[in-house]
């Protein structure tokens, strides 16, 4: 009985033998300083080819975040083969920066294509439920997490800190994404899929998702997309491209309980924060993404994009996102190479 008892504690512990391995509006601020505190700060980035130096672990450490969350193609591996898709993930495991960063953060995160084993894939790849389960790996999840049982990574976690709650709301745009519709006439790779077509989410996840906004308790609602939510002109994968997903997420958003809500996303390249406002109230809906952390979109030029209210950095950075609780402000940052503060924007949101 000893001997059960001692077995089963260590599957709480760790999936290690499995494998080797989150109005008033003002400025946009380009100076190089970090002398406004938060109560709460998470960093998040994406973008990262674990063949490529990450120059950020160390001086995302200085910031002193409560938590780090991965917003997708953490790394570089599209095969079909798990095997080499293990080994991807121990690249970046083994690298001495990161293995330091996540001995001193928490570490959490979503998936997109380059990590999930596709580019562009959804619910159509083959190694789905096997990739599933390393990159559950790959985060350190619990054996016995019902993350291990269920189809798709979507999660959510609550923070609590000085009498406010945070819920940082994970999804999943892969596992459950019905095909887009490729563009053969144009510069775009995506087009419109035609009214009612598709789902970003599955029907489970949908349920999920709005059962976490309604019953929510949390002071913040923080909803974590790989792809970017609002911004839908430039032609690559978005929610846009299924706009009655997008308009299907506002309706949730403005009908739920869920008190300031607001998106993290990734994928592009860039960063950029967009900001629509939804419903009959008008309600401020702020996407933020953040995205090149090895690599960036170095030529960019310019790009549509009717929601965006900062400039485009098209440089290698990452996120972080200050929570102010006294004043309900929310302080959105770009911090690029040498320390270096790129472009921010802050909101209050009531």
């Amino acid at each position: 009985m000893k001997h059960i008892f001692i077995l089963v504690l260590l599957a709480f512990i760790s999936c290690k033998t499995k494998a080797p391995v989150t109005e008033r509006i003002k400025p946009i601020v380009n100076t190089p300083s970090m002398s406004v505190k938060s109560d709460f700060t998470i960093a998040f980035g994406s973008g990262n080819n674990q063949k490529k130096d990450n120059p950020f672990w160390d001086a995302i450490l200085t910031h002193k975040p409560n938590v780090w969350i991965w917003g997708g193609d953490n790394i570089y591996c599209d095969t079909e083969d798990m095997k080499i898709l293990r080994k991807c993930y121990q690249t970046q495991l083994d690298k001495p920066d990161y293995k330091n960063f996540i001995k001193k953060t928490e570490i959490i995160g979503v998936w997109d294509d380059h990590d999930y084993g596709i580019n562009d894939g959804g619910e159509e790849y083959s190694q789905k439920v096997a990739s599933q389960d390393i990159f559950l790996d790959f985060l350190d999840v619990l054996c016995l997490s019902k993350r291990r049982k269920q189809e798709g990574t979507y999660h959510s976690k609550v923070y609590e800190v000085n009498g406010k709650k945070l819920n940082v709301i994970l999804l999943d745009t892969r596992y459950f994404r019905s095909a887009l519709t490729p563009n053969t006439k144009g510069k775009k790779r995506y087009k419109l899929n035609a009214n009612g077509v598709g789902t970003m989410l599955g029907t489970a996840q949908w349920q999920w998702l709005e059962n976490e906004l309604n019953n929510s308790t949390a002071d913040y609602n923080i909803i974590v997309s790989s792809i970017q939510f609002l911004s839908k002109e430039h032609g690559f994968e978005a929610w846009g491209n299924m706009p009655h997903e997008v308009e299907k997420l506002e309706k949730i958003i403005v009908a739920s309980n869920a008190k300031r809500v607001f998106i993290l996303s990734g994928d592009r390249h860039i960063s950029e924060v967009s900001k629509k406002e939804i419903g009959e109230n008008n309600y401020p809906l702020i996407d933020f993404t953040s995205s090149g952390l090895t690599h960036a979109y170095t030529k960019f030029k310019k790009e549509k994009n009717e929601y965006r209210v900062s400039k485009v950095i098209h440089q290698k950075s990452y996120g972080l996102v200050k929570f102010l609780f006294n004043t309900n402000e929310v302080i959105f940052e770009m911090w690029g190479e040498e320390k270096q503060l790129l472009g921010s924007y802050q909101i209050s949101l009531e």
